[in-house]
């Protein structure tokens, strides 16, 4: 059997799981533990995603001014906490017995677990091929340029949603043989 009868090459999948996946692998090249690196990947996804619902009209006005009323008192109430960046995004972070943590809210530590599971069934037996695809793009380059690149190459290979599907949790093609190239046209 060749490699290519053995992995797939497109995986229909929304494209939030995709940037999370992509987010903690470009978090682990840069030395993150594992599940760190899934609690940052969780906090780049989720303000891409709130971006988007801003964008379609679903996150309204007076939610975004409670958001940032509560990341105030927040930060004036917190404990001085670290920061890090990722794919373009600061995070605060906070430390636990389990080590460093994105601060969600109140400066509550985000576990990994729910976010493993939420990449997991998003896609399912497909997840060591595009894991694997995904980590050998971002070993073709220095984790710092990773880090500053890292959003523009997601853009290049994340889902296509097909035009007559607009709106929030559309599913696309992610085509693994873009991913593999795009590591070996510019490696």
């Amino acid at each position: 059997m060749t490699r290519s009868a053995t992995i797939p090459t497109m995986i229909k999948v929304n494209r939030a799981p995709v940037l999370t996946l992509w987010a903690a692998v470009v978090a682990e090249r840069l030395g993150h533990p594992p599940d760190t690196a899934l609690s940052l990947a969780s906090a780049v996804a989720g303000t891409a995603a709130r971006a988007k619902a801003r964008r379609l009209g679903i996150a309204e006005e007076r939610d975004q001014a409670k958001d940032a009323q509560a990341a105030a008192r927040s930060l004036s109430t917190a404990k001085p906490q670290d920061t890090t960046e990722l794919l373009g995004r600061r995070i605060r972070l906070t430390h636990d017995e389990d080590g460093v943590v994105l601060a969600e809210g109140e400066g509550k530590p985000a576990p990994a677990a729910p976010v493993r599971a939420y990449v997991t069934r998003a896609f399912g037996s497909h997840l060591p091929a595009v894991r694997q695809a995904m980590q050998e793009l971002a070993g073709r380059y220095a984790p710092e340029e990773l880090n500053r690149i890292g959003f523009r190459l997601y853009e290049r290979f994340r889902p296509e949603v097909p035009p007559d599907m607009r709106g929030w949790g559309a599913k696309g093609a992610l085509d693994l043989g873009l991913i593999r190239g795009m590591g070996d046209a510019e490696a």
